[in-house]
């Protein structure tokens, strides 16, 4: 699966296995390991899945919480002999619609910070592009920002998999 690609998109579905597959890439590599969280807990039911994210990473990890300046804090965490995980860009972006930033100022910079990172970057983000079109007009802004984002994002990572039933598939 070319684990020994510096720029890397992990894409799939809810629930896909995408963020084990991202983090068990990350961890073949060695070295220090960043994980850059993008989740805010709102409510009991994120703040259960967060636990149930750190609960599954062990000593070796350092958890860095970047909800909405995520390219600062990988300009800042990056370094020779790292691996940023980065998890994950869909909540991240919905964090900057929320509060009403410019997406795509915000997309553009973070595809330069990639292409600037001197260890290794694992970005894990949701393909939202896959179900039926949504009902209600920021669902459906949402959705096609979302869409743009990881056509950016994959055409400036060396490797790019989909995550489907846990299996993971390189499809750059």
């Amino acid at each position: 699966m070319n684990e020994g690609a510096r720029t890397r998109l992990v894409l799939g579905g809810a629930r896909s296995g995408k963020s084990g597959l991202a983090q068990r890439l990350a961890e073949v590599g060695g070295g220090d390991l960043v994980f850059l969280a993008t989740a805010e807990a709102y409510d009991d039911e994120m703040r259960e899945r967060i636990a149930r994210h750190r609960a599954d990473r062990d000593a070796r990890w350092r958890t860095v919480e970047a909800p909405r300046d995520l390219v600062a804090a990988i300009a800042r965490e990056d370094g020779e002999g790292r691996t940023l995980l980065v998890d994950c860009l869909t909540l991240w972006l919905s964090n900057l619609l929320l509060a009403g930033e410019d997406l795509d100022a915000a997309g553009a910079a973070l595809g330069e910070a990639i292409g600037t990172v001197r260890g290794r970057i694992i970005l894990v983000s949701n393909e939202v592009g896959f179900g039926i079109v949504p009902e209600n007009a920021l669902a459906r802004a949402f959705r096609d920002e979302q869409g743009r984002l990881n056509q950016r994002i994959a055409a400036r990572c060396e490797a790019v998999d989909l995550v489907v039933a846990g299996i993971g598939m390189r499809i750059k």
